[in-house]
């Protein structure tokens, strides 16, 4: 994972959020594991957590063969959508608690996901023995 919530909330690379579903759907258990300084507990929910945007292009264009083609710039961009269209492109997406049977980290796991236990898996890792 990128980002964990307080809530439980998971950011992390564009895809996770449907397999999450599809595990649901299958009675699959969806495990997150991440280390413990993943969890921000200044970001109260998913809700709260900023997607970076992509630049559009990656998705509208192909990149050309690094040789010339007839037409086409060696390595450029080739177009595969309408010039001017505007692209969607999240580098992350966010998978609710819900959808989340555990997060391990190198402190422990948590399962059910609540805030409560994240905070207290947290509050465990601060603590320093010596």
């Amino acid at each position: 994972a990128d980002r964990i919530a307080a809530d439980g909330s998971v950011a992390n690379k564009v895809g996770s959020y449907p397999l999450a579903v599809l595990a649901r759907y299958h009675h699959v258990p969806f495990i997150v594991v991440a280390p413990v300084t993943t969890v921000d507990p200044d970001t109260p929910d998913g809700a709260s957590i900023e997607v970076e945007q992509r630049p559009g292009h990656e998705v509208t264009e192909v990149t050309a063969p690094q040789v010339p083609v007839a037409g086409v710039e060696a390595g450029g961009g080739i177009p595969v959508a309408p010039l001017g269209t505007q692209a969607y492109n999240p580098a992350f997406d966010v998978t609710p608690p819900e959808l989340v049977t555990a997060i391990v980290t190198e402190e422990g796991a948590v399962s059910p996901v609540t805030a409560e236990a994240l905070a207290e898996l947290c509050d465990r890792s601060r603590q320093v023995t010596i």
